[in-house]
């Protein structure tokens, strides 16, 4: 039996073959180091994060992620309900509070999932995943494994805005979070202890309507990293981790910069400083490799 078990929401952008496949690749790495079992919830669905923006209603919006809990409820009794993307994390998060607080709106909703056999019973806590490496495990035990120190690497810890407001991690700033920076220095690395962009939004939401908008915060956030003398940028949002790496090459192309720097996921950096191999911290999966990181991976 596994030290933990918790009921796992992957999401979209996290599950095999899609965009952030590589977190969930040094995800699980990560999890059996630790003797942690992610159990998948059954038919999981999306979590509506972008619905909103199209006009669904509030209910629907929010049934969807009732029915989510309601699976894990049933298939996963008494077990946490974990994400570990920021966006979904955040959305189940908003959900649960509204359906917990309004008992009338949590009756709707479950009258919508009584066709499908399914109720919301307000069971399920839940966690993103960086709250279950703190508060479950603590970084004292997260230190324990660590075969492989990342010495001589800096990191910009980038929060973003999700995991950051209006929920944020238990204890921590609302302005200047610290736990990516602990957990950096846990794992032997040097962390940007004054990056002022840690929680400035990425401009994930727009990308496509106003990219000028979005590429400036991208701008920013790179170059601060690069001000601080940053080796790679490390995020817990898959939204943050693509937006940041993808669109460097597009400000390079209409602004004539030199923007090169990798953006790797906590989980990533916890695999290879536990010893695990490139293809185990889903280093391959970049568009700016982390070669730094990939040659302390490959050392044995």
């Amino acid at each position: 039996m596994a030290r933990k078990e918790y009921a796992f929401y992957p999401g979209c952008s996290s599950q095999l073959k899609a965009s952030a496949a590589n977190y969930l690749t040094s995800t699980n790495s990560m999890c059996r180091t630790l003797d942690i079992q992610l159990t998948e919830i059954p038919d999981w669905n999306c979590c509506g994060a972008s619905i909103s923006y199209t006009g669904a209603s509030e209910l629907k919006r929010h049934t969807l992620n009732a029915r989510n809990f309601a699976l894990a409820e049933k298939h996963l009794p008494g077990k946490d309900v974990v994400a570990t993307c920021a966006a979904c994390w955040l959305n189940a998060r908003e959900s649960k509070e509204r359906l917990d607080r309004d008992r009338e709106f949590m009756a709707r909703a479950n009258q919508a999932l009584k066709a499908a056999g399914l109720e919301y019973k307000g069971q399920a806590p839940v966690k993103h995943m960086v709250e279950v490496l703190i508060e479950d495990f603590g970084y004292e035990e997260l230190g324990r494994p660590v075969k492989k120190p990342l010495e001589g690497l800096k990191f910009a810890g980038y929060v973003g805005c999700q995991t950051n407001r209006p929920f944020g991690i238990a204890g921590e700033s609302f302005e200047n979070p610290m736990y990516l920076d602990r957990l950096v220095e846990t794992l032997g690395a040097e962390p940007v202890k004054d990056y002022e962009h840690k929680v400035t939004c990425c401009g994930g939401a727009l990308a496509f309507s106003e990219p000028d908008k979005s590429q400036k915060q991208i701008r920013d956030i790179v170059e601060s990293a690069y001000d601080h003398g940053a080796d790679m940028i490390v995020t817990p949002c898959p939204l943050c981790q693509t937006n940041v790496e993808v669109y460097q090459g597009e400000i390079n192309r209409k602004q004539g910069t030199k923007l090169n720097m990798p953006v790797t996921y906590y989980s990533q950096l916890m695999t290879v400083a536990y010893g695990g191999t490139p293809e185990e911290a889903g280093l391959d999966g970049h568009v700016i490799a982390p070669t730094r990181l990939q040659e302390l991976a490959q050392k044995r």
